[in-house]
């Protein structure tokens, strides 16, 4: 008798990929122990900037970088190869186009090689060593993995090994580990399961047709970002149009308008706590910020700009949505299309299950080893009830992961020049300015660098604080969960995502938020930012 098989090695698979990378990285803090405790010499220049350029008396902008670049000829450096990486991110899909020309060149000529000689062609010979790489340089999910490489090279060049090594463990990897695990769990079939059927009860509204799922979608689904975490319903939400929308061939100006349209309203959908959104997260402690406070002077301006921006979305492509609702078939015989789906129900006990490991990994976000060790927990349940699951696939996850934890070692070499931006700005311009930086940066670095510039009024704060979630869906690098995001949905854009098509697609609802945080009275943000006893506060801010 053979033995018996298990019916789905996924799981087990993901299981020893997950325990591998963990044993990876705690050997790496192991060995970091050996390194000197000191702050590289650039980190411990950037915290006294400030004391020596006021001992100077260094007042401008321009006085203030030309200063720092002097001093610390290497961080200019780092920037210019950030902003090289930047503009990577647009030649991405060219690069890719590329690749596809080489691999279908390969596969002609060793095709036409082999069939001369009688010869059937091996997948293993089809296989360009060029097109790959070209490949991989196309893939926006390591463009700043392979700039933050040749930033570590220079780092070495400019110091030496031991500078490098000090800087890589001083770096907080916390938020990308999080995402990774946040990710799929959110990507599970239970989860997705209970969601949709949240959300159906809003659809079923508009008789569950493609039009009713996009607007729920669009509108309601952000909103939980401030429940489930932003990375999470970005998850939640891109998985639902992959299943519901984008298979039914969307137009490329609506397939773009629905992706800008998204990262948009993630970004601004997660303010009405102080803990799910990852800019407002790096100052609730230090600014004293409290759930009621999120939701009486932002959550109101997110919910209204969320629902404004769907419905002109809505409004502009509502022929299309139509046109879709006549192609999908009528399964409740009301007479009009839907996308009413039967499936094998998932048990009850499984979807709490799931839902309670997701909610341990938001309680304890800032803590790895508490939530990555849950994680592990969730591999052996989720094998156990292997019968209630899909392929638990980690490529997607780890690929977004690396992408943020490239980000942050870049992004932890600009303060140099963003402080001084930030510090000299009026409200107005700071609001813009924040905006603007937000799309160049991740959104969380902004307001983090604003909550170490002392003397900072309320109005200011609020500034900051509302220009990084305004302008978090500009393009894949302003927000966190936008990586995400694009990598669950990427394959409907052919060769990849145009970072020029995103940015005008978010444009539009990217300017309503604004108006919406500028513009409407709120008399409470004095108050708000009034200093509270941190203890009271229960986010944990971390750089």
């Amino acid at each position: 008798m053979n033995p018996p098989q298990n019916p789905n090695p996924a799981p087990m698979k993901s299981l020893v990929l997950l325990i591998t990378a963990i044993f990876l990285m705690a050997s790496g803090v192991v060995f970091a122990g050996d390194a000197p405790s000191h702050a590289p010499t650039f980190v411990t220049e950037m915290a006294n900037f400030a004391n020596r350029e006021q001992a100077l008396q260094l007042d401008g902008i321009t006085e203030k970088l030309a200063f720092r670049a002097k001093q610390q000829p290497f961080l200019l450096v780092a920037s210019l190869i950030f902003l090289a990486a930047i503009g990577h991110t647009f030649l991405a899909v060219p690069i890719t186009r590329l690749s596809h020309r080489v691999q279908r060149d390969h596969e002609a000529k060793i095709d036409s090689l082999y069939a001369a000689h009688g010869q059937a062609t091996q997948a293993a010979d089809r296989v360009s060593f060029k097109a790959t790489v070209l490949h991989f340089c196309g893939e926006v999910e390591a463009v700043f993995g392979i700039w933050a490489l040749v930033t570590l090279g220079a780092m070495f060049v400019f110091y030496d090994l031991t500078t490098v090594k000090n800087y890589v463990m001083s770096v907080n990897f916390t938020e990308p580990l999080f995402v990774v695990i946040i990710m799929a769990l959110a990507s599970t079939r239970p989860i997705l399961r209970f969601a949709e059927a949240c959300l159906g009860f809003f659809a079923r509204l508009g008789k569950q047709t493609p039009a009713a799922w996009w607007f729920v979608i669009m509108s309601v689904a952000p909103l939980l970002g401030s429940i489930v975490t932003e990375p999470g319903a970005m998850t939640i939400a891109a998985m639902l149009l992959a299943r519901k929308f984008y298979p039914l061939k969307p137009s490329p100006r609506f397939a773009y308008a629905t992706l800008g349209l998204l990262f948009v309203n993630v970004s601004v959908g997660g303010v009405l706590t102080n803990f799910a959104a990852p800019p407002v997260l790096m100052v609730a402690a230090k600014w004293g910020l409290t759930n009621t406070e999120m939701l009486l002077h932002y959550g109101d301006k997110a919910v209204v700009s969320v629902l404004v921006s769907s419905a002109i979305y809505f409004f502009c492509f509502r022929k299309e949505l139509a046109a879709m609702g006549e192609r999908v078939v009528d399964h409740d015989g009301d007479g009009v299309g839907d996308l009413i789906q039967r499936e094998r129900r998932v048990p009850r006990l499984v979807t709490l299950a799931h839902l309670g490991f997701m909610a341990w990994t938001v309680v304890f976000a800032h803590y790895p080893p508490l939530f990555m060790g849950g994680f592990l927990f969730f591999l052996a349940f989720s094998q156990a009830t292997v019968g209630h699951q899909h392929e638990i696939s980690l490529r997607g996850p780890i690929l977004v992961g690396f992408f943020l934890a490239s980000l942050v070692v870049h992004g932890g070499l600009q303060g140099w020049w963003l402080a001084p931006v930030i510090s000299n700005l009026g409200k107005l311009p700071l609001f813009i300015g924040s905006t603007f930086l937000t799309s160049f940066n991740d959104n969380a670095a902004i307001t983090f660098l604003a909550s170490q510039v002392t003397g900072l009024s309320p109005q200011l704060k609020y500034a900051v604080l509302a220009g990084a979630v305004t302008g978090g869906g500009l393009t894949v690098i302003a927000n966190a969960p936008n990586p995400a995001g694009q990598a669950l949905l990427g394959r409907f854009f052919g060769d990849g995502v145009s970072p020029l098509k995103l940015a005008l697609a978010a444009l539009l609802p990217t300017l309503i938020v604004a108006l919406c945080m500028l513009l409407f009275p709120d008399r409470g943000i004095d108050a708000m930012f009034a200093p509270h006893p941190e203890s009271a506060i229960h986010a944990k801010s971390a750089p």
